[in-house]
């Protein structure tokens, strides 16, 4: 995805009040005593575990060197209304998830506490909202309550559950408020740049789970070449590919790793057109940018510009050709001990030039080209699509590269339909090829190598999967 990079912060641990609706019905004492009754054992299988259990605990004690004796309060976010009583789905902050593992829906309200221990830095307690109880008729939450009840969002563990799953002491989410005051993430502006820089470079546990949503985002693209010939018949065919994709990133992971880009034609030329409401014409572009996000969180972010017609015409390939070399370029920039703009820089030198031969600049010095380009030529990709957001100037983006981190190489080219410094043969069209690698000792590896990228090769491609329709 084209870059914007933003500042997040965790949002703070604000108790919302209880969802209701106009159709909630009156429980009447026999049925409230019925509710009480009758419920079989239910428990969680005990070597359940979250997928990352054997890394948060070295994560943590990173953490815990870079604050000795003070509390850190890391919070997993609040659920948001959408309208009325519906809420948008939840996905917990990306800190809270690094360092504990946990990812899932039911995390609203939760937040991971680490009490200076002395010389042993730091004691990691997790403070949530356990499985309500069915049977002491203590509460009638279970299935009176909207928004946290077991039968209206499903069931969450109680907190022997959540140690085992956790590896990390759990204690109910109400005896939060008795705590002194200590650091936390969602107003600490150094806590937070903290939690961003550590997650910079990536264990090996992390590379994987990033190759897996790339493997998966892969399947998702063939998906949508699959789908073309539908698309294109369809009056809104960006949005018919937009949820063929959709449909696999859910299937495989947890859903997309951020909003789709399938953009037609002109379409292209806005990098982050996410409307995807136009009709597809075989004689034009389609740019597409979309990343599957792992249940885990981690998420791809790859884009492909693809003829419609399953050939590209001679100016196609002609902008093609160019963008495809910047990248190449870049890649060739990307190595541990480079400062991390070279990549960029490298992409841009090539775009200069090319725009120079074509005769669109009189000139490759300057910035002029930047009319055509407009933004960055990749990011850090990890948890976030726009990793480590938070992070100081001179550790990302005035940094260096180092081995273990993942980022994207994306350049691209926008010639705007009503640019009058192009030709008219140019006007409208947008290329943008984007890739993830992982810096290693050597350089870097293509993780989205699965994908083709030169024009031959993606023809070729395409014309093998519709072949196989």
């Amino acid at each position: 995805m084209s870059e914007n990079v933003h500042r997040d912060k965790p949002v703070a641990p604000v108790r919302p009040a209880p969802a209701t609706g106009s159709h909630d019905l009156t429980v009447s004492p026999q049925l409230a005593a019925s509710m009480r009754t009758g419920w079989a054992p239910s428990p969680l299988p005990a070597d359940a575990r979250v997928p990352a259990h054997g890394v948060t605990a070295a994560r943590r004690q990173r953490l815990s060197a870079l604050f000795p004796d003070e509390r850190l309060l890391v919070p997993a976010g609040e659920l948001k209304v959408r309208s009325n009583d519906c809420d948008h789905r939840f996905r917990p902050h990306s800190a809270y998830a690094w360092l504990t593992g946990l990812t899932g829906e039911d995390q609203p309200g939760h937040v991971l506490v680490l009490e200076p221990s002395g010389p042993s830095g730091h004691e990691p307690v997790l403070y949530l909202r356990p499985r309500s109880a069915r049977g002491d008729g203590s509460s009638e939450e279970f299935y009176r309550d909207r928004r946290y009840g077991e039968f209206w969002v499903g069931r969450r563990p109680d907190l022997g559950e959540a140690e085992r799953l956790t590896g990390i002491r759990c204690v109910h989410l109400d005896d939060l408020g008795a705590l002194p005051p200590g650091r936390n993430a969602a107003s600490d502006a150094e806590l937070a740049t903290a939690l961003s820089e550590l997650r910079l470079v990536k264990d090996a546990w992390e590379v994987g789970q990033l190759q897996l949503a790339v493997d998966h985002t892969a399947r998702g693209f063939e998906d949508v070449v699959r789908a073309l010939p539908a698309a294109l018949r369809d009056p809104r065919g960006e949005r018919r590919l937009e949820g063929v994709f959709g449909l696999r990133a859910r299937l495989e992971g947890n859903g997309t790793g951020y909003e789709t880009i399938a953009a037609s034609g002109p379409h292209a030329c806005v990098l982050h057109w996410i409307r995807n409401d136009g009709r597809l014409d075989p004689s034009e572009l389609l740019l597409f940018d979309a990343g599957v996000e792992t249940d885990t969180l981690y998420t791809a972010d790859v884009t492909r510009t693809l003829p419609l017609s399953g050939r590209f015409s001679p100016v196609q390939r002609q902008v093609y050709e160019l963008v495809l070399a910047a990248q190449e370029a870049g890649i060739a920039a990307l190595r541990p001990g480079a400062q991390f703009r070279d990549f960029h820089r490298a992409c841009m030198r090539v775009i200069a030039d090319g725009l120079a031969e074509w005769g669109v600049l009189k000139h490759a010095h300057g910035d002029l080209h930047r009319r055509y380009t407009l933004c960055s030529s990749g990011h850090m990709l990890g948890l976030d699509v726009h990793d480590c957001a938070s992070a100081r100037a001179s550790s990302y983006p005035d940094g260096v590269l180092a081995e273990g981190q993942v980022l994207t190489v994306e350049p691209g080219l926008y010639l705007q339909p009503d640019d009058e410094t192009l030709p008219a043969e140019l006007r409208g069209i947008g290329v943008r090829i984007e890739d993830d690698l992982v810096i290693t000792a050597q350089g870097a590896r293509l993780m989205s190598g699965a994908l083709p990228r030169t024009p031959g090769a993606v023809e070729e491609w395409m014309g093998s999967l519709l072949e196989d329709r």
